[in-house]
């Protein structure tokens, strides 16, 4: 159980990553993408499923938009009416800042009876208005603890301008995190820097380290590779110049996503940091989609192969369903 495997600190937990359908989808083309979804992941290995809460981040640069924003359904929504028939557990993000601690407080309740299990993140510029920060929104949390975990957020590339992750970490840490799941992870030096100091932090500091998921993602095409750049996501340049000039942008960034897996792996191992993986697929193109579903296999085995994830032939079942409507 994933619940299990974050407070033992168990390493090899694999995700899955995706976002809700847009917020002007009809219901049955909702109930059809649920469907879709459902049946893929039937066949992964997986610890739990992460659902993302879609924010427009475009107050915080002034750089264009590759892709235009568009509102998505609210995950909780969607993973409570529509994935409920998927028997894994199911992570929802939500900026607490644009909440109440009332409101808070309720979603937290809902989430607990579901036994999904909250990331709070931040709110998607630093002049937005808060109403809840996040050292009130872990508090208000703190009364579920003992049946559930909670995650954050860590940003490799913050890290590389700031040098603080680690204590960023820690300072959450002792809110209750137990768990952070990375933005996706393209620069290899920067994610072996965040867990570098972060292991050389615990281990002066004689403090059990928490469990760090580093998010993969492909990269199919000239415009994703921008909409990266956009987001803040740091592909090197011998990375991107090698991703322009293969045949195959996809079959290409996937071979670099796994080699990148491989070698964080090791380096964790090699660091007694507790890690796993969470495979993203917020794209659309059936190819994109695919190569996040083989990639979570490919991971998952990889993992198994090296040691630090049992190894199951059971796979996820799933029980009949109502979608509404």
């Amino acid at each position: 159980m994933f619940l299990n495997k974050i407070k033992s600190q168990e390493s090899g937990v694999v995700l899955y990553g995706i976002t809700p359908p847009k917020a002007d989808t009809t219901i049955e083309r909702v109930a059809e993408i649920a469907q879709k979804t459902m049946e893929r992941l039937a066949t992964l290995d997986i610890d739990a499923l992460v659902v993302y809460d879609v924010q427009d981040e475009s107050a915080r640069t002034k750089e264009e938009r590759p892709f235009p924003f568009m509102n998505s359904l609210d995950p909780m929504h969607f993973a409570s009416e529509y994935l409920d028939s998927l028997d894994v557990p199911k992570i929802i993000y939500r900026p607490a800042g644009k909440f109440s601690a009332e409101e808070l407080s309720e979603w937290l309740e809902a989430l607990s009876k579901r036994n999904f299990y909250p990331v709070f993140v931040g709110v998607p510029a630093p002049d937005f208005p808060v109403k809840t920060s996040l050292p009130e929104a872990y508090k208000i949390w703190r009364k579920n603890e003992e049946t559930s975990v909670i995650g954050a957020v860590t940003i490799p590339e913050r890290h590389k301008i700031l040098q603080d992750e680690d204590t960023r970490i820690l300072d959450k840490m002792e809110c209750g995190v137990s768990y952070f799941i990375s933005q996706c992870v393209f620069n290899l030096e920067y994610a072996r820097q965040v867990i570098d100091d972060l292991a050389r932090r615990c281990d002066r500091e004689q403090i059990t380290p928490p469990t760090i998921i580093f998010t993969i993602t492909a990269c199919g095409s000239e415009k994703t590779l921008q909409f990266m750049d956009w987001l803040g996501i740091n592909v090197p340049e011998d990375v991107k110049e090698d991703l322009r000039k293969s045949e195959d942008i996809l079959e290409r960034s996937v071979n670099i996503c796994l080699d990148i897996a491989s070698e964080l792996t090791t380096f964790c191992m090699e660091r007694s940091i507790p890690f796993g993986f969470n495979i993203e697929s917020v794209a659309i193109r059936k190819a994109e989609i695919e190569a996040s579903i083989y990639m979570a296999r490919q991971i998952s085995q990889m993992l198994k192969d090296r040691g630090v994830r049992k190894s199951e032939n059971a796979q996820t079942i799933l029980r009949p369903t109502q979608f509404p409507g």
